[in-house]
């Protein structure tokens, strides 16, 4: 039974280079991580750098929104959620066909292009990670060793939503200029 709001909450970040009240998925960008939707994260400093990063590319002034959402959102059953605990050969290849543009395997349970998913929780594909899995689609490197050379990068997290069913459980909490 999902618990309700106020009671076990966790905190997300969304960082960005403008403020909103409202999310609308169709503003997300395609060919993400986990496909199009909207992203946040537990960890403040990586919603600091990307909202850092976003204004550097479209302007604005950076900004991290704050979230609350139930703290047993990736075992709620109304929802289809995807889970990765860490980078795996699946992530890998998850992360790989969600941002290629050519990828129409839609049945396809490593992918989210068709929003299946209402909630995808996992490592972030930083462009250290994005080259190890060209490295890898390339065929330049095995699967051991993409395994082993993902073990090596920072921790990051990212929950993306990616239907308005999803994205009605974020509770907007604050937005702070940085």
């Amino acid at each position: 039974m999902s618990k309700t709001r106020g009671e076990n909450s966790v905190i997300l970040y969304h960082g960005t280079y403008l403020d909103f009240d409202k999310i609308d998925l169709s503003k997300c960008e395609p060919y993400k991580d986990f496909a199009k939707g909207f992203y946040t994260t537990t960890i403040y400093p990586q919603a600091v750098r990307m909202a850092q990063r976003k204004a550097k590319i479209h302007g604005g002034a950076p900004v991290v929104i704050t979230y609350e959402i139930c703290d047993d959102v990736l075992e709620l059953k109304d929802l289809n959620i995807k889970q990765f605990a860490s980078a795996t050969k699946d992530w890998a290849v998850f992360v790989i066909n969600n941002r290629n543009i050519d990828f129409n395997d839609f049945n396809s349970p490593l992918c989210n292009t068709d929003s299946k998913y209402d909630v995808v929780y996992g490592p972030v594909a930083n462009d250290t990670l994005t080259t190890l899995i060209e490295r890898f689609t390339k065929g330049y490197i095995d699967t051991a060793t993409l395994i082993k050379e993902m073990e090596y990068h920072a921790p990051s997290n990212q929950y993306s939503f990616h239907t308005e069913k999803a994205v009605k459980l974020l509770k907007k909490v604050k937005s702070e200029w940085i």
